[in-house]
């Protein structure tokens, strides 16, 4: 799919692309570091040649608190903005820490609402400490604050194993439940309705059977039973069925959805809720059939998640305004840009990217290449990064932009598959990529630079339990640049965070940097 608006031709002499290589993080030299274990000659060459230094992309240095891994929502928006916004993440956290997330007007308006029609709330999200999408501890709170208020609690719980080890949910969903069903007053009704791993219930490719069978479990209480979760847990262990992949169960006696309901998101990322709550929320909803559509009486999301759902939700944390992203100074300098991926990432290099903007900016188009419609990526590992790379290279050799802003899904999509050999395959078809993107460049004297939003490929095993590591990391990414123009008087790359990138561009691009990105160009000159 693309989005056609911009002039034909560039207006730079140099254009510029931004290569951002999804999941690429700069690990230790070891056999389960998949870019280690790969065939790279480009990008071995790549590292001899190009300037290079490396970006912090987690903890503070994206906003993030400390000890917390980098994500591809996070790092898009660092990219985009140049700047480090404080996330949905420490900002619901100081709420709570200040104690007045139970002041939220959003909040009390849900629980006015149920008190009045002596109804129950339906707690929907990511049940994980893995604090990329969610964060157990805000379920905790959100449960502990409704109860107090005598609300009736239905939880759906879908289940990670993706930003946390493949089968460490029934650990933690133990050290979570036991205490807090012992604190609980015997008039309290707080009940695990459903469970369902995040591939069912947190889909982001328009994967809609996958969907409809979590919507079900919600919606209906229709599909596979049992009798608890422990019970679920130990089925699905038993036939190897890991954390991500458990099959939308309902709990019990749950029978589904009652008109006057009300239901809340706890999840903090828009990406992988915005499929289920259209199912949930939307009335007309045509992507698969519903036996009528729910009426809740509040809907209420923990941040933002997209301007299709406002008109029927609430919204606990509203975002930050951004402005002065890097797509929007190129748009205002009346230059083009083409943003370019394949669907997993089309909201990263789009909506995020620019700060959580959903239009295009002037001259801003976009091209979406469908992710290949397989289970899991392992399967195919090269995904689209062959289809990505030919569309870029078309667009380069008609220099239609001034820049190209283009993201490559495989390192961390195929990453968290924990598929070592296969993350293998994904370096190497990048390598393969990487290599004519870089004659591609050079046959229009145009600028590359590469970098990454966060780590994950290049650690594939857990320390301690030697199990396949499938989750993002701490680690530092990389930044190169090359086929620079000599006049550019460019001796070399700083180190810096992902906050940088975007004012390294504007420099070099000779456009002046806004007052609003607190980043810095990483550009060494001659003389300075």
């Amino acid at each position: 799919m693309s989005l056609r608006s911009s002039p034909s031709h560039a207006l730079l002499k140099h254009p510029l692309v931004l290569c951002i290589l999804d999941g690429w993080g700069e690990g230790e030299e070891n056999v389960y570091n998949a870019i280690n274990e790969a065939k790279t000659p480009n990008w071995d060459a790549f590292m001899k040649k190009a300037f290079k230094s490396s970006l912090e992309a987690s903890e503070s240095f994206v906003g993030l608190p400390a000890g917390q891994m980098g994500n591809s929502e996070v790092g898009h928006l660092a990219l985009g903005s140049g700047r480090v916004i404080l996330q949905s993440l420490p900002r619901i956290n100081k709420a709570i820490s200040e104690k007045t997330l139970s002041e939220n007007p959003a909040l009390q308006d849900l629980i006015l609402t149920l008190q009045t029609n002596k109804k129950a709330c339906h707690l929907m999200g990511l049940f994980s400490p893995g604090g990329v999408h969610s964060h157990m501890n805000h379920l905790k709170v959100l449960i502990e604050i409704l109860n107090a208020q005598r609300i009736p609690l239905y939880l759906h719980l879908f289940l990670d194993g993706r930003d946390t080890p493949p089968t460490s949910a029934l650990g933690y969903y133990e050290a979570f439940f036991d205490p807090l069903f012992q604190k609980l007053s015997t008039d309290s009704f707080v009940h695990v309705a459903t469970l369902a791993g995040r591939f069912y219930g947190m889909d982001r490719d328009k994967r809609w059977p996958r969907v409809e069978k979590a919507f079900n479990a919600i919606a209906y209480g229709e599909g596979v039973k049992s009798s608890s979760a422990l019970e679920t847990f130990e089925i699905s262990y038993a036939e190897k069925i890991t954390d991500e992949f458990i099959f939308p169960t309902v709990i019990g006696d749950y029978s589904g959805v009652q008109e006057g309901d009300g239901l809340l998101c706890f999840n903090f990322r828009a990406d992988r809720v915005i499929e289920i709550l259209e199912a949930l929320i939307v009335p007309n909803f045509h992507s698969f059939d519903r036996k009528s559509n729910l009426k809740f009486s509040k809907v209420v999301g923990m941040t933002k998640y997209s301007d299709h759902l406002t008109p029927w939700m609430e919204t606990l944390f509203l975002p930050e305004k951004v402005e002065k992203t890097l797509g929007e100074v190129i748009s205002k300098e009346g230059l083009t840009q083409l943003h370019l991926a394949e669907t997993e990432k089309y909201a990263h290099v789009t909506f995020f990217f620019n700060g959580g903007r959903e239009a295009p900016f002037l001259g801003e188009d976009r091209i979406l290449i469908p992710s290949p419609k397989v289970s899991t990526y392992d399967l195919k590992p090269e995904m689209s990064a062959y289809e990505i790379t030919e569309a870029l290279l078309e667009a380069l050799s008609k220099k239609q932009y001034d820049v190209y802003i283009v993201n490559f899904a495989n390192a961390d999509m195929v990453g968290h598959t924990g598929n070592l050999q296969a993350s293998i395959q994904a370096v190497e078809v990048l390598d393969a990529c990487l290599g004519k993107i870089l004659k591609g460049v050079q046959e229009t004297d145009s600028i590359l630079l590469i970098t990454a939003d966060h780590g994950n490929i290049e650690k594939m095993e857990e320390d301690d339990t030697k199990a396949p590591h499938t989750a993002h990391t701490c680690s530092p990414v990389p930044c190169l640049l090359m086929n620079i123009p000599l006049e550019k008087g460019i001796q070399g790359l700083q180190n810096g965070t992902l906050a940088d990138v975007a004012p390294t561009i504007l420099d070099l691009m000779d456009l002046p940097i806004p007052n609003e990105m607190t980043g810095h160009s990483l550009l060494i000159r001659k003389g300075s």
